[in-house]
């Protein structure tokens, strides 16, 4: 039988292939499920800050701020109560999952201040979360502001939060810096102990009728996986830390890609969501029965394989792929030239 065990952030799994971030962790029944379908860890949904710094202030405006002006009426009002407020909830929910699976919980956090970082950080942590993902969706849009300000702005994030997290911290990273493997290495050195290649921005839509900007969600394509895995080809060998890839997973084939290129892990997130959490053990077999077809006995004999440290023609890692490309192409039938 082929072995599929891996690490990742020191933590040991039955295969690479992990559940992101994702709206199914957020009900207790479907993480199950994804346990059952053989998920060998998950990442929760991120915890945002503006979602618990909104509710505190709304809580703080409206019954501890509630003065009216005339203190006749302002014993009518309703006195302050305890509640359970979103960040109550998520931690909650991170001890129900923790009292529920056997596998590993990797928590998800999207700040907007250091503090925000660090007491979130501390939380998730006391509430049992074997790792944290810090998943940094920031965009600079400010002219005066350049790249290594920009860089500068994740290391000095990952080493506050290091101050006061002892898990394992993964920083899961934009495609958009000009220099990934630099930045990289920056945070290799700053005490991360993996990277998640790439964030998928989401971009915003126009609606020509309304003139309103407007969200647009699409799931991903298998397209997507192959700028991660080029840079996870580019950065295996010349780090020390967990490498995992998210975006454009969705079969066997491109999970086996990824473990070739240098990856620990691959997530998945938008194969399961479109036909279910089934969709795991379908995919590990997927892997399993590549492997055992080409003869190899587990997933750390091909991983690096084909790396840029060990590949045949590491150039098409870099402009070789450019111009091979452009060279290759060639005018359908018919077309006048």
């Amino acid at each position: 039988m082929v072995d599929l065990t891996c690490e990742y952030l020191g933590l040991k799994l039955a295969h690479p292939i992990v559940p992101s971030a994702s709206p199914l962790t957020r009900e207790l029944d479907k993480v199950k499920q994804l346990e059952d379908a053989g998920a060998p860890a998950l990442v929760m949904h991120s915890l945002f800050e503006e979602e618990t710094k909104s509710e505190a202030e709304h809580f703080s405006r409206f019954l501890h701020e509630q003065s009216i002006g005339h203190a006749e009426a302002n014993s009518f009002l309703p006195e302050p109560v305890e509640f359970n407020s979103h960040l109550d909830n998520y931690l909650e929910q991170i001890q129900k999952i923790k009292q529920s699976l056997s596998i590993p919980i990797i928590a998800s956090l999207n700040g907007v201040s250091t503090d925000g970082w660090i007491e979130h950080g501390k939380a998730l942590q006391m509430a049992g979360a074997d790792a944290l993902e810090l998943n940094i969706y920031y965009i600079p849009t400010n002219i005066f502001e350049s790249s290594q300000d920009v860089e500068q702005r994740y290391v000095d994030l990952l080493t506050e939060v290091k101050r006061h997290v002892s898990i394992p911290i993964t920083m899961k990273l934009s495609s958009q810096f000009s220099s990934v493997a630099h930045v990289v290495k920056q945070l290799e050195n700053a005490g991360a102990n993996g990277v998640v290649l790439f964030n998928r921005f989401y971009q915003p839509d126009i609606d020509l009728e309304t003139l309103q900007i407007k969200p647009k969600l699409e799931y991903s394509s298998s397209m997507e996986s192959l700028l991660r895995i080029r840079w996870i080809a580019i950065l295996h060998g010349q780090v020390n830390l967990s490498l995992a890839v998210t975006g454009g997973i969705r079969g066997g084939k491109e999970i086996v890609k990824a473990l070739m290129a240098g990856a620990d892990i691959t997530h998945v997130c938008s194969e399961i969501l479109v036909k279910g959490p089934q969709r795991i053990s379908q995919i590990r077999d997927e892997l399993s029965n590549w492997l055992e077809g080409h003869e190899y006995e587990s997933v750390q004999q091909i991983k690096g394989s084909v790396s840029y440290k060990n590949a045949i023609d590491a150039s098409y890692y870099e402009r070789a792929n450019y111009l091979s490309v452009l060279d290759s192409y060639s005018h359908a039938p018919g077309v006048w030239r």
